[in-house]
């Protein structure tokens, strides 16, 4: 079974399954196809996050395809361009580009496939064409002037004359797939691991970073309003390389648990939320009442002020991630919680340590409220970074569940020698010093990116995710509690709780630029009855209704005994389920 956030990534993924390849060789395949198709959710220059589960193996782990900061970013050089934060666009905010070593890490130690089997469908669609989606003629529209005034690389290659493409234009993307098809020509050696650690070497020690190195001295216009050069090197590439760790995990309602990629992500407030689920009596709610919305939000609030407070890269910072995910903090962060919305945020104490938050202001008003969480594109190119997912399980029990993302069309300009642009992921960063998150030079920044995998009585059971920025581990709470609830009544419908509808909270910082966040706000679809949203309203919480099918892009499979289940959600109108 396949479930990604695009119909020909699901088919490619489907296609390798069908060809004898395992759940690895597929999501590989499915990963290069979405870099091509939905190039403003993901791109050859972003980040990946994913969890596997190996029956090999018997055993979860996380690829950390996330990129570090370049060797030259320091708070010191923003400070002397006067800058408060990290653009949310251009190559100053641009991180080593971690999804092609991520992808090939999964494929060395997990697959069985060569990289010319799994790079061929991706490099099919650049060099014979793809429908544009509508969402991504929509997004280069927003950025045609910085294209046309700022960005000439880019508008070579995303403009059609002076103009966006109209809605399933026919694209092609010629440089991209001849870049992965001279890192292929450089993919040689006697083995297949020789092979794939070749390609790496062209990509990250190579002709790639011999043209992102060259690409850094030109000043480009990005969401500051300034034109700024780029500090990643390729010296900055050649010292990095993808990481295979052990996932952070919590058990819930008596026979689950979630696994999750570390703090460096946002992955550990899923298992947080879960944690105070158990604490605060969620399961004897009904779905979808309103104390149900009010206890899922009111534990989100709590987790993402942690977050906000304790996460960051815990090579280079103390997070005390053994306490939040404890169930004794749960317990003790439950007791804050009551029948009305909290308009405070309220990160813990763990261990009795002092939290630190940043100092940013509430965004008054509520007329773009409801895009909180969507790609937001500006004139300048700032961008709430959405992003691209695929879940596969295959014939042998393997699971992978993976959100690649970064490396937008929107996020920097393209490198013509490459055809694709670098990442913006340094606009997680925090530039004042002190906190998990603090920019630093060779650090991980907190990536949104959270992908998910969940055990029933200790065996392999659900992978999930979507795209969605810092509402992915709210989406999936909702669809977790979902699903499980109807487990624990005897059946359960992936696909039913996926359409159901979502809601999420903007009641704590984001983490694109500019930062902002809405005090009290809870955006939820007007599918949600008028007096659940009635009764939400008196409990205090401030409700946006953006629409009736306007959140989540989720996707999920599932293994039970021999059967096997896929979802996909209709809202994007281009993910896919697919199986046999």
């Amino acid at each position: 079974m396949v479930a990604s956030t695009h119909w020909l990534a699901s088919a490619s993924a489907m296609n390798v399954l069908e060809r004898g390849g395992n759940a690895a060789d597929a999501a590989v395949a499915a990963g290069f196809v979405m870099q091509i198709v939905e190039p403003h959710l993901c791109g050859p220059g972003g980040d990946l996050v994913a969890l596997t589960w190996s029956g090999r193996e018997q055993a979860a782990s996380v690829v950390c395809g996330q990129g570090v900061s370049p060797a030259a970013a320091t708070a010191e050089h923003f400070a002397g361009l006067s800058l408060g934060l990290v653009p949310g666009s251009g190559p100053l905010a641009a991180v080593v580009p971690g999804a092609f070593d991520g992808w090939l890490t999964m494929l060395a130690r997990w697959g069985t496939w060569e990289p010319a089997d799994v790079l061929a469908y991706a490099i099919h669609y650049a060099e014979t064409g793809f429908p544009l989606l509508p969402t991504t003629s929509a997004a280069i529209d927003a950025v045609r002037p910085l294209f046309l005034d700022h960005w000439p690389t880019s508008a070579a290659v995303w403009l059609d004359g002076t103009e966006a493409p109209a809605p399933k234009a026919w694209w092609r993307l010629p440089a991209t797939g001849a870049t992965y098809r001279r890192v292929l020509a450089e993919a040689t050696g006697t083995t297949r691991e020789q092979r794939i650690q070749a390609a790496r070497d062209a990509f990250y020690r190579g002709f790639v970073a011999e043209a992102v190195d060259r690409f850094r001295a030109t000043a480009w216009r990005d969401s500051s309003g300034a034109d700024h050069t780029g500090l990643l090197t390729g010296d900055d590439l050649a010292a990095w390389s993808a990481s295979v760790e052990d996932p952070v995990s919590a058990p819930f309602a008596g026979r689950y648990t979630v696994f999750k990629a570390g703090p460096w992500s946002q992955g550990p407030v899923l298992a947080q939320q879960v944690r105070l689920f158990d604490a605060l009596g969620l399961w004897d709610h009904e779905v979808r009442s309103p104390g149900w919305v009010h206890l899922i939000t009111e534990a989100a609030k709590l987790a993402f002020a942690d977050r906000e407070a304790w996460y960051g890269d815990p090579d280079h910072a103390d997070v005390p991630l053994a306490r939040l995910l404890s169930e004794d903090y749960a317990r003790e962060r439950a007791a804050l919680v009551s029948d009305l919305a909290d308009l405070d945020l309220r990160p813990g104490r763990p261990d009795g340590r002092a939290p630190r938050l940043p100092h940013l202001a509430s965004v008054a008003g509520t007329e773009t409220a409801g895009e909180l969480g969507e790609p937001t594109l500006g004139k300048l190119g700032a961008a709430r970074g959405d992003t691209c997912h695929v879940d596969v399980v295959d014939r042998w029990g393997n699971f992978v569940s993976a959100t690649p993302s970064g490396g937008w069309l929107q996020s920097s300009p393209v490198i013509p020698e490459l055809g694709f642009g670098l990442g913006t992921r340094a606009q997680m960063f925090y530039l004042d010093q002190g906190r998990p998150n603090s920019l630093r030079p060779g650090v991980r920044p907190r990536t949104t990116l959270t992908p998910s995998l969940v055990f029933r009585d200790g065996v392999p059971w659900m992978a999930m995710g979507t795209p969605g920025g810092d509402q992915q581990d709210q989406w999936q709470a909702a669809f977790l509690t979902d699903v499980v609830a109807q487990d624990r009544r005897g059946s359960n419908d992936l696909q039913s709780a996926i359409d159901a509808p979502l809601f999420h909270t903007t009641h704590f910082p984001g983490s694109f630029y500019p930062r902002d966040y809405r005090r009290g706000e809870l955006v939820m679809e007007s599918r949600f009855p008028e007096q659940v949203r009635e009764e939400l309203t008196r409990r205090g919480h401030r409700v946006v209704v953006p629409g009736a099918w306007r959140l989540g892009r989720l996707t999920a499979v599932a293994k039970e005994g021999h059967r096997l289940k896929a979802a996909a959600d209709p809202r994007s109108a281009q993910a896919y389920a697919v199986g046999r």
